[in-house]
């Protein structure tokens, strides 16, 4: 009997770190091994400089079928309250735990969705910073059917991007969206056709690998301050922000040119 495969892979393209689940077989559920794995891939681009932007994707029928319901883990009894709150707080293979980090690493996380995307695929991507569909995308919680909530980012962070109206249809209607709807939402942010889906998402990493890595780190903290306060407080998040990018030596450089006319050839334009 042949070793079972990684249930999640790694690879370093431009700058980019690819993590691809790969349990296709099972509609890649998410596992214990899948979490650990994804952990360690997280942490790397984390603290690997060359790094700059991490891709989350798959290969398959489904993105993801969220949770492998049928692991010890998923179905195990608890005995109060309590301890259900305490499992979604620590427990669950650390998602909790590893979706806060993806919100605080200061480098942008994409979620490339080229097919279904459910339950604890789609909680996994809503902690992602850019969230791109394939046409033949769709969105759903199916934890409704069995009478529970999305505990994991479904309602906290899903209020929070596709707001109220939008959570009540996916969670309290429990209706599944397709990717135009998802657009429609805000729950991505781009919708590319199949065909050209791969390098589409490549193209726009890419593009994010070649931004400025100090304005992308205080960027994202200054969106999520500025979405927790109030209007005037959101000010003074911008001017703290900007404060410190403006004295980046690279900042003061490429102003230097740019009033002197110089364009970036080294010629004066």
């Amino acid at each position: 009997m042949s070793e079972e495969a990684p249930h999640l892979l790694t690879e370093d393209v431009d700058g980019i770190l690819i993590a691809t689940l790969n349990r296709p077989e099972k509609l890649n559920a998410i596992t214990a091994q899948m979490m650990g794995l994804f952990e360690q891939a997280l942490i790397r681009f984390r603290d690997t400089p060359e790094l700059k932007v991490m891709l989350i994707r798959s290969t398959g029928r489904y993105f993801c079928s969220g949770a492998d319901m049928r692991s010890g883990s998923a179905t195990e009894q608890k005995r109060s309250a309590s301890a259900i709150r305490e499992t979604h707080r620590i427990g669950l293979n650390g998602m909790h735990r590893i979706y806060d980090e993806m919100e605080h690493i200061e480098k942008p996380i994409v979620a490339a969705h080229h097919a279904t995307c459910v339950g604890g695929g789609l909680e996994m991507s809503l902690s992602a910073d850019f969230r791109l569909a394939a046409k033949s995308a769709s969105y759903a919680f199916p934890e409704g059917l069995f009478g529970v909530l999305p505990a994991s980012n479904g309602v906290s962070r899903l209020t929070r991007i596709c707001g109220t109206h939008w959570a009540r249809y996916l969670i309290m209607a429990n209706m599944a969206a397709s990717a135009e709807k998802a657009l429609t939402m805000g729950l991505v942010h781009e919708v590319f056709p199949d065909e050209t889906f791969e390098d589409d998402v490549m193209i726009f990493c890419r593009h994010l690998a070649k931004q400025n890595g100090e304005q992308m780190g205080a960027a994202k903290l200054a969106i999520e301050l500025a979405s927790e306060v109030g209007r005037e407080q959101g000010r003074q998040v911008e001017r703290l922000a900007n404060s410190a990018l403006m004295l980046n030596p690279a900042y003061l450089e490429g102003i230097a040119k740019y009033v002197q006319g110089i364009g970036k050839g080294g010629k004066k334009e």
